[in-house]
């Protein structure tokens, strides 16, 4: 909006940004514990479960939908990357939940990035930028907790976190060396300039690492929860 009203390029801060993420997690939170009962339980695998103090819990879930939501964002950095790797994530979260509120949730996102992709495709003539790749984000985590399948989230998660990963390590390592540990972060950027893939390879790749991913938080799920 700042960018369109006031034509200022550079948008809002960083912690404007982050500020109103966590004001949207909160709200997020505070409407879903309405509507049920907040259950403060993290399960974890073979049907155990570790129970967290509600402000915690909170506190941690907080974090998680701010956190994952920022490594969605840097997930969308190629033509048709982020809908190709949230996609097998929608199904995962289609397959696994027993609400059909869920399911027409993921049903509508999914057809809305098929949707965008004709035009998202390389060459992209459309971008869904900021405001799509942290909805997406959002929605994403916060159907981890509403499925309570936080443990699944570093697997089923596994690329954005990996190009999240990506950009600490290298501001880290920059700091501390004055080298670059990779050529380009997010590391997306790393494969096309240091191994020369092109940019469909890179697309094409990580969204089968994605669905991989999906395909293993779902056979946990099914097995070992």
């Amino acid at each position: 909006m700042k960018k369109a009203v006031l034509q200022d390029p550079g948008g809002i801060s960083g912690s404007a940004k982050l500020l109103l993420q966590s004001a949207a997690a909160a709200a997020m939170l505070y409407y879903y514990s309405q509507l049920t009962p907040l259950d403060t339980t993290v399960r974890l695998l073979f049907s155990s479960g570790l129970e967290l103090p509600p402000i915690l819990y909170i506190a941690v879930i907080m974090l998680f939908i701010i956190g994952t939501a920022n490594a969605v964002n840097f997930t969308d950095g190629l033509d048709g990357l982020l809908i190709f790797s949230s996609i097998p994530t929608y199904f995962f979260f289609f397959a696994i939940s027993s609400s059909w509120e869920v399911q027409l949730f993921c049903i509508a996102m999914i057809a809305g990035l098929l949707g965008l992709l004709i035009y998202n495709m390389y060459p992209a003539k459309a971008f869904m930028g900021d405001t799509g790749s942290l909805a997406i984000g959002g929605s994403l985590s916060f159907l981890a907790v509403i499925e309570k399948v936080e443990i699944l989230v570093p697997i089923l998660f596994f690329v954005y976190f990996a190009e999240q990963l990506s950009v600490i390590l290298q501001v880290w390592y920059y700091k501390k060396t004055r080298l670059r540990l990779f050529k380009m972060t997010p590391v997306h950027y790393h494969y096309s300039l240091k191994y020369g893939w092109s940019e469909t390879k890179i697309v094409w790749i990580f969204g089968g690492v994605s669905a991989l991913c999906s395909l293993i938080s779902w056979l946990l799920w099914a097995y070992a929860m």
